[in-house]
């Protein structure tokens, strides 16, 4: 029996969350994508804390499309300068960087984000 596509992508996450951390100067801004909605966090790993969020249920979209992905970036870019943060690590959380995580970020950089 072959690998399941979750199973690709939890071993390439665990890969790309061996190289990277975010920590309190610079934190990790990761991606989820559902079937219905696409979500955005800062995280600061050294206090396993959440520091920022944002999702397409937020901004009151009901599709979920790369239009929709780019405004979720827009929106927690705002949100982290708000707070006073600039500079981050991207953490795409084992998606291909294509498509609507590549739009998320893309949007996330409009917004005034740096990585």
């Amino acid at each position: 029996m072959g690998v399941t596509k979750i199973q690709r992508r939890t071993r390439i996450k665990k890969g790309i969350r061996r190289k990277i951390s975010g920590t309190t100067s610079r934190p990790r801004v990761s991606v989820f994508r559902s079937n219905k909605a696409i979500y955005g966090q800062i995280i600061d790993d050294l206090k396993g804390v959440t520091l920022v969020s944002a999702s397409s249920k937020e901004i009151g979209s009901s599709s979920n499309n790369i239009e929709v992905s780019k405004e979720v970036g827009k929106k927690l870019a705002e949100k982290a300068i708000s707070e006073g943060m600039e500079s981050v690590i991207f953490d795409r959380n084992g998606y291909p960087y294509h498509g609507k995580v590549k739009a998320f970020a893309e949007g996330a950089r409009e917004g005034g984000l740096k990585f």
